[in-house]
This record gives structure tokens, C-alpha cells and sequence, in this order.
């Protein structure tokens, strides 16, 4: 006698372990893509919400109440986050020796200004160095100039950058006894920071968002304060 199971039997058993197996699959996946929508952090006791793909942001619920600071501007004048409230601003951390990142961002910028339209008059685009020993505000002045003229500059300096950096999770390093005179890199955070008119942190975008996507946040975040 055959130990070979007759054929419609072996069917159904192969069918229901390929079905059992292929439910297995769609709640793995289910679990993987809401955890991944849901997950949290801490940041100074704020929720951190971030969505399914960095390229979409990370918004912050409750909004962070940043502290003002007070910082050279490219101007020439002194210059404080609080003058620019009543207006979004679109903030990054970088310096003006920084080879991609910095350059690559800022130009993000540009196009995101350009996307904005008309409301970009009510967005201020902020750079802020983390290079204290080579940039001073004529240095910010020139290098932002090659991005767009109204962007403005500060030259932060390391003590009003670690009293605020916890706030936006701000990382830099510059080797130490740096040499201005001297070529040295600069490890930063990459990340780009909205923050609304009355100088709430409400998003960030990681490095390599594209600029349809920070132009369409900050036009959300526009069309829900009316």
C-alpha cells in the first residue's frame, strides 16, 4: 500500500499551510508599518511623532516652546529669534567650509522659496554656523549670498549653541585647538527645523529631503493657523 496521501487530501493541507503562512506575512507587515507610523520619543518631555517615512518629516506634539537667543547677524547688526516672530522660519545648523551637506541644503532652500510663491514673504530662511573660529557674520554674508540674498545668517557661538541646542537635538564637533587658518571638517546635525510665528518648533526634515515636501509642510502648517 502507498504511504503517498490521496491527492485531494495533500491539496487542501498544502493550501491551508500556504494560507496560514501568507496571513502570517500581511500581520507582520501590519504590525511593521504601524509601529513604524506610531513610534515616540522623548525630547524634553514632547512627544515626537515620526511618520512612516523620513522623508515626510517629523512633527512635534505638543510644539516645543523655543528659548529665544540673541546671535551676529549677517547683517552686521545683533540679531534674536524673537525678531522674527510673526513669520515661519525655516532654520538649518551648518557652516560655510561644509563641502555637501551645507550647500546642498541651502539650495534646497532656494527651491523651496521658490515653491512657496507669494507666501514666501511670510518664511525666514535661517543659517546658523556652528564654526565659530572661521565664520563671522561677513563670512555668512558672502556665502549666503551665493544662495539667495535674503536669506539670513548668524554666527553662533558655542556657548548660546549648547545652551539651546537640546531643544532642536543639536549635534557639532569641531577638532580640537581647530586652526582657522587651517582646512578642518565639521560634524553637525543634518536636519532642517520649521518653526511658527510664535516661535514654536513644529517639524523637522532629515538631510535629503526634497524641497516639494518642506514646501508643502510649511503650507500645511499655514492653510491650519487660518
Amino acid at each position: 500500500m502507498s504511504d503517498i496521501p490521496p491527492k485531494a487530501s495533500y491539496t487542501r493541507s498544502t493550501y491551508l499551510l500556504i494560507g496560514v503562512l501568507a496571513a502570517g506575512l500581511v500581520l507582520i507587515a501590519i504590525v511593521g508599518l504601524t509601529a513604524l507610523r506610531s513610534s515616540t520619543q522623548t525630547n524634553n518631555g514632547n512627544s515626537i511623532v515620526e511618520n512612516a517615512s523620513v522623508y515626510t518629516g517629523t512633527s512635534y506634539d505638543p510644539p516645543i516652546q523655543l528659548d529665544d537667543f540673541t546671535l551676529p547677524a549677517n547683517t552686521g547688526a545683533m540679531l534674536s529669534l524673537n525678531d522674527l516672530r510673526g513669520r515661519y522660519v525655516l532654520l538649518f545648523f551648518g557652516f560655510t567650509h561644509c563641502p555637501d551637506v551645507c550647500p546642498l541644503t541651502l539650495a534646497e532652500f532656494k527651491r523651496v522659496k521658490a515653491l512657496l510663491g507669494d507666501a514666501a514673504q511670510n518664511v525666514a530662511f535661517l543659517f546658523i554656523s556652528v564654526d565659530s573660529p572661521r565664520d563671522t557674520p561677513q563670512v555668512i554674508a558672502d556665502y549666503l549670498a551665493r544662495f539667495d540674498a535674503d536669506f539670513i545668517g548668524m554666527a553662533g557661538d558655542d556657548e548660546t549653541l549648547q545652551r539651546i541646542g537640546s531643544q532642536y537635538n543639536l549635534f557639532y564637533e569641531r577638532p580640537t585647538n581647530a586652526d582657522p587658518q587651517a582646512g578642518y571638517a565639521v560634524n553637525h546635525t543634518g536636519r532642517s527645523y520649521v518653526i511658527d510665528p510664535v516661535g514654536q518648533l513644529r517639524i523637522s526634515y532629515s538631510y535629503g529631503t526634497g524641497a516639494e515636501i518642506i514646501a508643502a509642510g510649511i503650507q500645511e502648517l499655514m492653510q491650519n493657523a487660518q
